[in-house]
Protein backbone atom coordinates (compact mmCIF):
# COMPACT_ATOMS: atom_id res chain seq x y z
CA UNK A 1 0.00 0.00 0.00
CA UNK A 2 1.38 3.46 -0.65
CA UNK A 3 2.94 5.03 1.90
CA UNK A 4 3.35 2.73 4.08
CA UNK A 5 6.22 -0.14 5.11
CA UNK A 6 4.85 -3.53 4.12
CA UNK A 7 6.45 -5.33 7.62
CA UNK A 8 5.31 -2.34 9.48
CA UNK A 9 1.77 -2.47 8.33
CA UNK A 10 1.51 -6.12 9.37
CA UNK A 11 2.17 -5.00 12.80
CA UNK A 12 -1.91 -3.14 12.65
CA UNK A 13 -3.23 -6.59 11.69
CA UNK A 14 -1.15 -8.44 14.87
CA UNK A 15 -2.42 -5.71 17.21
CA UNK A 16 -5.68 -5.88 16.62
CA UNK A 17 -5.64 -9.79 16.25
CA UNK A 18 -4.46 -9.73 19.98
CA UNK A 19 -7.32 -7.67 21.40
CA UNK A 20 -10.16 -10.05 19.83
CA UNK A 21 -7.83 -13.07 20.81
CA UNK A 22 -7.55 -11.69 24.47
CA UNK A 23 -11.58 -11.21 24.42
CA UNK A 24 -11.71 -7.57 24.58
CA UNK A 25 -13.43 -7.31 21.03
CA UNK A 26 -15.37 -9.92 19.81
CA UNK A 27 -14.73 -8.05 16.21
CA UNK A 28 -13.18 -5.31 14.79
CA UNK A 29 -13.27 -3.90 10.58
CA UNK A 30 -10.08 -0.83 9.90
CA UNK A 31 -9.89 1.45 7.16
CA UNK A 32 -6.42 3.02 6.31
CA UNK A 33 -7.07 5.00 3.28
CA UNK A 34 -3.58 6.90 2.15
CA UNK A 35 -3.02 7.85 -1.55
CA UNK A 36 -5.98 6.95 -3.57
CA UNK A 37 -5.30 3.55 -2.02
CA UNK A 38 -7.60 1.93 0.92
CA UNK A 39 -7.24 -1.09 2.93
CA UNK A 40 -9.78 -2.48 4.68
CA UNK A 41 -8.54 -5.49 7.50
CA UNK A 42 -11.83 -7.23 9.52
CA UNK A 43 -10.68 -8.95 12.77
CA UNK A 44 -12.64 -11.63 14.93
CA UNK A 45 -16.06 -12.59 14.08
CA UNK A 46 -17.03 -9.53 11.90
CA UNK A 47 -17.69 -9.54 8.18
CA UNK A 48 -15.91 -6.56 5.89
CA UNK A 49 -19.60 -5.26 4.87
CA UNK A 50 -20.69 -5.26 8.55
CA UNK A 51 -23.19 -2.73 9.47
CA UNK A 52 -22.24 -0.74 12.94
CA UNK A 53 -23.89 1.86 15.31
CA UNK A 54 -21.63 4.85 14.71
CA UNK A 55 -23.01 6.59 17.65
CA UNK A 56 -21.28 10.02 17.62
CA UNK A 57 -19.85 9.64 14.49
CA UNK A 58 -23.28 10.89 13.13
CA UNK A 59 -22.17 14.11 14.64
CA UNK A 60 -19.81 15.21 11.49
CA UNK A 61 -22.08 14.35 9.07
CA UNK A 62 -25.48 16.08 10.22
CA UNK A 63 -22.73 19.25 10.74
CA UNK A 64 -21.84 18.58 6.59
CA UNK A 65 -25.77 18.67 6.30
CA UNK A 66 -25.96 22.35 8.13
CA UNK A 67 -22.91 23.68 6.32
CA UNK A 68 -25.08 22.56 3.08
CA UNK A 69 -27.79 24.44 4.16
CA UNK A 70 -25.59 27.95 4.70
CA UNK A 71 -24.04 27.26 1.35
CA UNK A 72 -27.21 27.54 -0.11
CA UNK A 73 -28.22 30.53 2.10
CA UNK A 74 -31.33 29.06 3.69
CA UNK A 75 -29.47 28.96 7.47
CA UNK A 76 -26.59 31.83 8.62
CA UNK A 77 -23.91 30.55 11.10
CA UNK A 78 -24.74 33.78 13.27
CA UNK A 79 -28.74 34.39 12.97
CA UNK A 80 -30.89 33.00 16.10
CA UNK A 81 -32.46 29.63 15.46
CA UNK A 82 -35.82 31.17 16.79
CA UNK A 83 -37.33 30.92 13.41
CA UNK A 84 -37.69 27.23 12.94
CA UNK A 85 -36.63 26.53 16.73
CA UNK A 86 -39.22 28.60 18.51
CA UNK A 87 -38.88 25.91 21.61
CA UNK A 88 -35.34 27.93 22.00
CA UNK A 89 -36.85 31.25 22.37
CA UNK A 90 -36.71 33.36 25.52
CA UNK A 91 -34.37 30.79 27.50
CA UNK A 92 -33.46 31.35 31.22
CA UNK A 93 -30.07 29.98 32.64
CA UNK A 94 -29.13 28.08 35.90
CA UNK A 95 -27.83 30.58 38.29
CA UNK A 96 -25.71 27.93 39.95
CA UNK A 97 -24.98 24.12 38.45
CA UNK A 98 -26.54 22.20 40.42
CA UNK A 99 -29.27 24.68 41.47
CA UNK A 100 -32.81 23.98 41.22
CA UNK A 101 -34.08 24.05 38.18
CA UNK A 102 -36.28 27.22 38.71
CA UNK A 103 -33.71 29.03 39.75
CA UNK A 104 -32.84 31.08 36.87
CA UNK A 105 -31.90 34.28 35.15
CA UNK A 106 -32.88 35.93 31.53
CA UNK A 107 -30.43 34.37 28.41
CA UNK A 108 -28.36 37.45 27.46
CA UNK A 109 -28.96 36.56 23.63
CA UNK A 110 -30.46 34.22 21.93
CA UNK A 111 -29.00 30.90 20.26
CA UNK A 112 -27.59 30.60 17.06
CA UNK A 113 -26.65 27.87 14.29
CA UNK A 114 -22.80 28.72 15.64
CA UNK A 115 -23.87 27.32 18.78
CA UNK A 116 -25.08 24.12 17.75
CA UNK A 117 -22.37 22.97 15.59
CA UNK A 118 -19.69 24.43 18.21
CA UNK A 119 -21.85 22.85 21.68
CA UNK A 120 -21.59 26.56 22.74
CA UNK A 121 -25.69 26.81 22.82
CA UNK A 122 -25.87 26.46 27.00
CA UNK A 123 -27.03 22.85 27.07
CA UNK A 124 -25.29 19.28 27.36
CA UNK A 125 -23.25 17.63 29.45
CA UNK A 126 -19.32 18.19 30.45
CA UNK A 127 -17.04 17.63 33.35
CA UNK A 128 -18.56 19.01 36.88
CA UNK A 129 -21.73 17.60 35.97
CA UNK A 130 -21.29 13.87 36.62
CA UNK A 131 -22.49 12.67 39.76
CA UNK A 132 -24.94 10.70 41.86
CA UNK A 133 -28.60 11.14 40.37
CA UNK A 134 -30.50 14.10 42.31
CA UNK A 135 -26.43 15.92 42.89
CA UNK A 136 -27.10 17.86 39.28
CA UNK A 137 -30.71 18.36 38.76
CA UNK A 138 -30.19 19.59 34.89
CA UNK A 139 -27.88 16.41 34.59
CA UNK A 140 -30.95 14.07 35.55
CA UNK A 141 -33.33 16.16 33.09
CA UNK A 142 -31.25 15.85 30.12
CA UNK A 143 -30.81 12.29 30.95
CA UNK A 144 -34.32 12.05 30.92
CA UNK A 145 -35.22 13.98 27.87
CA UNK A 146 -33.35 10.80 26.62
CA UNK A 147 -29.60 12.53 25.71
CA UNK A 148 -26.38 10.67 25.56
CA UNK A 149 -26.22 7.17 24.72
CA UNK A 150 -28.37 6.50 21.55
CA UNK A 151 -31.59 4.69 22.46
CA UNK A 152 -33.47 5.16 19.40
CA UNK A 153 -36.36 3.04 21.07
CA UNK A 154 -36.52 5.18 24.00
CA UNK A 155 -36.76 8.54 21.92
CA UNK A 156 -40.28 10.44 21.30
CA UNK A 157 -40.90 11.99 17.93
CA UNK A 158 -39.23 15.64 17.29
CA UNK A 159 -41.69 17.87 17.95
CA UNK A 160 -42.69 16.01 21.52
CA UNK A 161 -38.79 16.14 22.05
CA UNK A 162 -38.27 19.48 21.22
CA UNK A 163 -40.93 20.54 23.49
CA UNK A 164 -39.53 18.63 26.60
CA UNK A 165 -35.66 20.77 25.42
CA UNK A 166 -37.22 23.87 25.62
CA UNK A 167 -38.96 23.36 29.42
CA UNK A 168 -34.86 23.16 29.99
CA UNK A 169 -33.16 26.05 31.72
CA UNK A 170 -29.88 26.38 30.00
CA UNK A 171 -26.78 25.49 32.00
CA UNK A 172 -24.58 28.70 31.11
CA UNK A 173 -25.26 31.73 28.92
CA UNK A 174 -25.02 30.87 25.08
CA UNK A 175 -21.18 31.36 24.01
CA UNK A 176 -19.41 30.64 27.56
CA UNK A 177 -19.19 26.93 27.36
CA UNK A 178 -18.19 23.20 25.27
CA UNK A 179 -21.37 20.86 26.29
CA UNK A 180 -21.53 17.80 24.41
CA UNK A 181 -24.30 16.22 22.54
CA UNK A 182 -27.28 17.84 22.94
CA UNK A 183 -26.74 20.38 20.33
CA UNK A 184 -26.40 17.52 17.52
CA UNK A 185 -29.73 16.19 18.35
CA UNK A 186 -30.96 19.59 17.94
CA UNK A 187 -29.37 20.55 15.23
CA UNK A 188 -30.69 17.62 13.53
CA UNK A 189 -34.36 19.05 14.11
CA UNK A 190 -33.50 22.29 12.13
CA UNK A 191 -31.98 20.69 9.53
CA UNK A 192 -35.27 18.88 8.75
CA UNK A 193 -37.32 21.55 9.53
CA UNK A 194 -35.27 24.07 7.51
CA UNK A 195 -34.98 21.96 4.48
CA UNK A 196 -39.13 20.37 4.93
CA UNK A 197 -37.83 16.83 4.60
CA UNK A 198 -36.86 14.64 7.61
CA UNK A 199 -33.21 14.31 8.30
CA UNK A 200 -33.09 11.17 6.93
CA UNK A 201 -34.32 11.99 3.97
CA UNK A 202 -31.94 15.67 3.48
CA UNK A 203 -29.06 13.04 4.13
CA UNK A 204 -29.42 10.08 1.85
CA UNK A 205 -30.24 12.90 -1.19
CA UNK A 206 -27.60 15.03 0.05
CA UNK A 207 -25.07 13.42 1.36
CA UNK A 208 -25.26 9.15 1.09
CA UNK A 209 -26.72 8.84 -2.34
CA UNK A 210 -23.68 11.36 -3.98
CA UNK A 211 -21.33 9.58 -1.81
CA UNK A 212 -22.47 6.25 -2.45
CA UNK A 213 -23.00 5.38 0.48
CA UNK A 214 -25.62 2.91 0.79
CA UNK A 215 -26.13 1.14 4.36
CA UNK A 216 -25.81 4.47 6.35
CA UNK A 217 -29.29 5.45 8.01
CA UNK A 218 -31.13 5.68 11.54
CA UNK A 219 -31.93 1.65 10.69
CA UNK A 220 -31.01 -1.39 9.36
CA UNK A 221 -33.74 -3.17 7.05
CA UNK A 222 -34.59 -6.60 7.01
CA UNK A 223 -32.35 -7.32 3.84
CA UNK A 224 -29.51 -6.19 5.74
CA UNK A 225 -30.03 -7.14 9.31
CA UNK A 226 -27.76 -10.31 9.04
CA UNK A 227 -24.82 -8.03 8.92
CA UNK A 228 -25.41 -5.64 11.81
CA UNK A 229 -23.76 -7.23 14.99
CA UNK A 230 -24.76 -7.84 18.60
CA UNK A 231 -23.85 -4.45 20.27
CA UNK A 232 -22.06 -5.36 23.61
CA UNK A 233 -21.88 -3.10 26.88
CA UNK A 234 -19.56 -4.09 29.65
CA UNK A 235 -21.12 -5.49 32.65
CA UNK A 236 -19.83 -3.75 36.04
CA UNK A 237 -19.92 -6.31 38.30
CA UNK A 238 -18.41 -8.95 36.39
CA UNK A 239 -16.21 -7.08 33.61
CA UNK A 240 -17.58 -9.21 31.18
CA UNK A 241 -19.13 -8.10 27.66
CA UNK A 242 -22.52 -8.61 27.63
CA UNK A 243 -25.10 -7.94 24.85
CA UNK A 244 -26.67 -4.47 25.18
CA UNK A 245 -28.47 -4.08 21.61
CA UNK A 246 -28.97 -7.38 19.56
CA UNK A 247 -29.30 -7.46 15.77
CA UNK A 248 -33.19 -7.45 15.73
CA UNK A 249 -32.78 -4.59 18.58
CA UNK A 250 -33.61 -1.02 18.37
CA UNK A 251 -31.87 -0.34 15.06
CA UNK A 252 -34.26 -2.99 13.23
CA UNK A 253 -36.83 -0.41 12.73
CA UNK A 254 -37.40 3.09 11.79
CA UNK A 255 -37.11 5.08 14.97
CA UNK A 256 -39.57 8.17 15.96
CA UNK A 257 -36.56 10.22 16.52
CA UNK A 258 -33.89 10.24 13.85
CA UNK A 259 -30.77 11.46 16.16
CA UNK A 260 -28.34 14.09 14.92
CA UNK A 261 -26.44 13.00 18.14
CA UNK A 262 -25.60 9.59 17.56
CA UNK A 263 -28.41 7.64 15.63
CA UNK A 264 -26.92 6.70 11.98
CA UNK A 265 -25.23 3.34 11.60
CA UNK A 266 -22.67 2.62 8.51
CA UNK A 267 -20.03 0.31 7.52
CA UNK A 268 -16.31 0.83 6.75
CA UNK A 269 -17.18 1.48 2.94
CA UNK A 270 -19.65 3.84 3.02
CA UNK A 271 -17.52 6.00 6.38
CA UNK A 272 -14.58 5.78 4.48
CA UNK A 273 -16.04 7.53 1.25
CA UNK A 274 -17.77 10.39 3.73
CA UNK A 275 -13.60 10.93 5.26
CA UNK A 276 -12.26 10.97 1.50
CA UNK A 277 -15.01 13.47 0.83
CA UNK A 278 -13.71 15.74 3.77
CA UNK A 279 -9.91 14.76 3.19
CA UNK A 280 -10.49 15.91 -0.84
CA UNK A 281 -11.69 19.35 -0.17
CA UNK A 282 -15.58 18.40 -0.57
CA UNK A 283 -14.77 16.33 -3.22
CA UNK A 284 -14.93 12.34 -4.04
CA UNK A 285 -14.94 10.71 -7.37
CA UNK A 286 -15.64 13.88 -9.02
CA UNK A 287 -18.85 14.89 -7.68
CA UNK A 288 -18.46 18.61 -5.19
CA UNK A 289 -20.46 17.88 -2.09
CA UNK A 290 -19.20 20.80 0.14
CA UNK A 291 -17.41 23.49 -0.81
CA UNK A 292 -13.81 23.48 -0.21
CA UNK A 293 -14.31 26.83 2.16
CA UNK A 294 -16.90 24.78 3.99
CA UNK A 295 -14.71 21.81 4.46
CA UNK A 296 -11.90 24.11 6.02
CA UNK A 297 -14.50 25.87 8.48
CA UNK A 298 -15.55 23.19 9.73
CA UNK A 299 -12.06 21.46 10.62
CA UNK A 300 -10.76 24.56 12.18
CA UNK A 301 -10.72 25.11 15.61
CA UNK A 302 -13.50 27.22 16.71
CA UNK A 303 -13.25 27.22 20.34
CA UNK A 304 -11.87 30.92 22.76
CA UNK A 305 -9.10 29.88 25.11
CA UNK A 306 -11.49 31.21 27.61
CA UNK A 307 -14.18 28.61 26.73
CA UNK A 308 -11.38 25.90 26.96
CA UNK A 309 -10.43 26.38 29.84
CA UNK A 310 -13.61 25.61 31.26
CA UNK A 311 -14.81 23.09 28.96
CA UNK A 312 -14.04 19.28 28.40
CA UNK A 313 -16.10 15.64 29.05
CA UNK A 314 -12.92 15.38 31.27
CA UNK A 315 -10.23 17.92 32.55
CA UNK A 316 -7.48 18.41 30.45
CA UNK A 317 -9.38 17.66 27.42
CA UNK A 318 -8.85 20.91 25.69
CA UNK A 319 -4.81 21.29 26.21
CA UNK A 320 -4.04 19.67 22.69
CA UNK A 321 -7.34 19.65 21.31
CA UNK A 322 -10.10 21.82 19.87
CA UNK A 323 -13.18 21.80 18.63
CA UNK A 324 -14.43 22.46 15.04
CA UNK A 325 -18.03 21.77 13.51
CA UNK A 326 -18.60 18.16 14.76
CA UNK A 327 -15.66 17.55 14.65
CA UNK A 328 -12.28 17.11 17.55
CA UNK A 329 -9.62 19.38 15.88
CA UNK A 330 -5.90 18.33 17.28
CA UNK A 331 -3.87 21.45 18.22
CA UNK A 332 -0.63 19.99 19.62
CA UNK A 333 0.91 17.07 18.79
CA UNK A 334 1.46 15.29 22.31
CA UNK A 335 1.22 11.54 20.77
CA UNK A 336 3.17 9.66 17.82
CA UNK A 337 -0.39 9.88 15.79
CA UNK A 338 -2.28 12.64 14.45
CA UNK A 339 -0.25 15.49 13.08
CA UNK A 340 -1.96 19.25 14.35
CA UNK A 341 -4.51 19.89 12.00
CA UNK A 342 -5.85 15.95 12.29
CA UNK A 343 -9.74 16.00 13.03
CA UNK A 344 -12.28 13.37 13.15
CA UNK A 345 -14.78 11.86 16.18
CA UNK A 346 -15.52 8.61 18.06
CA UNK A 347 -19.18 7.23 18.58
CA UNK A 348 -19.12 5.78 22.27
CA UNK A 349 -20.44 2.31 21.21
CA UNK A 350 -17.34 1.52 20.11
CA UNK A 351 -16.25 3.19 16.86
CA UNK A 352 -13.75 6.09 15.82
CA UNK A 353 -12.11 7.72 12.72
CA UNK A 354 -9.87 10.75 12.06
CA UNK A 355 -8.61 12.18 8.77
CA UNK A 356 -5.06 13.59 9.17
CA UNK A 357 -4.66 16.15 6.39
CA UNK A 358 -0.58 16.47 6.52
CA UNK A 359 -0.29 12.48 6.45
CA UNK A 360 -3.14 12.52 3.83
CA UNK A 361 -4.15 9.86 5.71
CA UNK A 362 -8.17 8.83 6.98
CA UNK A 363 -8.11 6.20 9.94
CA UNK A 364 -11.62 4.07 11.04
CA UNK A 365 -12.04 1.55 13.82
CA UNK A 366 -15.50 0.37 14.37
CA UNK A 367 -15.98 -2.29 16.59
CA UNK A 368 -19.11 -3.48 18.61
CA UNK A 369 -17.80 -2.68 22.33
CA UNK A 370 -19.53 0.50 24.25
CA UNK A 371 -16.69 2.80 25.91
CA UNK A 372 -16.73 2.63 29.86
CA UNK A 373 -15.68 6.14 30.07
CA UNK A 374 -15.49 9.17 27.91
CA UNK A 375 -11.54 8.50 27.45
CA UNK A 376 -11.02 6.46 24.46
CA UNK A 377 -10.35 2.92 24.73
CA UNK A 378 -6.86 1.28 24.33
CA UNK A 379 -7.48 -0.40 21.61
CA UNK A 380 -8.46 2.42 19.38
CA UNK A 381 -5.36 4.72 20.29
CA UNK A 382 -2.69 1.23 20.04
CA UNK A 383 -4.95 1.45 16.36
CA UNK A 384 -3.52 5.02 15.78
CA UNK A 385 -0.20 4.28 17.09
CA UNK A 386 0.35 1.17 14.95
CA UNK A 387 -0.90 3.34 11.70
CA UNK A 388 1.76 6.12 12.25
CA UNK A 389 4.57 3.85 12.63
CA UNK A 390 3.78 1.94 9.71
CA UNK A 391 4.44 5.46 7.31
CA UNK A 392 7.26 5.20 5.22
CA UNK A 393 7.55 7.93 2.98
Amino acid sequence: MTGFSKSRLERVRGVLDGYVGRGAAAGVVAVLARGGETLVEAVGDVRPDAIFRIASMTKPVVAVAALMLVEECALRLDDPVDEYLPELAGRRVLTRLDGPLDDTVPAERAITLRDLLTFRLGLGFGHGMWGPRGSVPIMDAINDLPSGKPAPGLMPGPDEWMRRVGELPLVCQPGERWLYNIGSDILGVLIARASGQTLEEFLRERIFEPLGMPDTGFWVPAASIDRLPPQYATDPATGQPVVDDPPDGQWSAPPAFESGAGGLVSTADDYAAFAAMLRGGGVYRGVRVLSRAAVSLMTSDQLPAAVKAVSGLMPGDFDDTGWGFGVSVVTGRTQLYHSVGAYGWNGGLGTSWVNDPAEDLTLILLTQQAFTSPRLPVINRDFWTSAYQALDD
